[in-house]
């Protein structure tokens, strides 16, 4: 299944992301990381992108069984840092994310946390979260 790119135009990528992968070799794929696969990764995000989308943009492979629709908990993440640069969670998003292991106070679904502030934000990547579906790049 592809992401869902979200709908609208996103502006200049200036919010910086950290990514911190539990387990990063099996989250990232070799054509962007062919140098190391290193657990944390500093990238750039716009304004209204999901961290989902972010994290597959820079070859993060964050499972996403539902195309990220808000339908599944697959792309369950923390967000340690920069939860109010973020958008809040909405009911569906609430209800869904209830059902991911490891649930916490700073738990989110990563296709329904939009970049909203100037960040800085961190997310950490559960080691649970396996790429059951690559995806490439296009």
């Amino acid at each position: 299944m592809h992401l869902r790119h979200s709908d609208h135009d996103h502006g200049p990528k200036t919010v910086k992301v950290k990514f911190i992968l539990e387990n990063p070799e099996e989250l990232l794929d070799d054509h962007h990381h062919d140098d190391v696969k290193k657990a944390e990764h500093e990238v750039m995000a716009a304004k209204g992108e999901h961290l989902l989308e972010v994290a597959v943009e820079n070859g993060i492979n964050i499972e996403h069984a539902c195309g990220a629709v808000c339908a599944c908990s697959t792309c369950h993440v923390y967000v340690e840092e920069g939860m109010d640069q973020v958008s809040e969670a909405t009911e569906a998003e609430e209800d869904r994310v209830e059902e991911a292991p490891g649930l916490q106070m700073n738990s989110r679904l990563s296709c329904q946390c939009e970049v909203e502030g100037d960040g800085p934000i961190t997310v950490r990547v559960p080691a649970w979260n396996r790429n059951a579906v690559k995806e490439v790049p296009h």
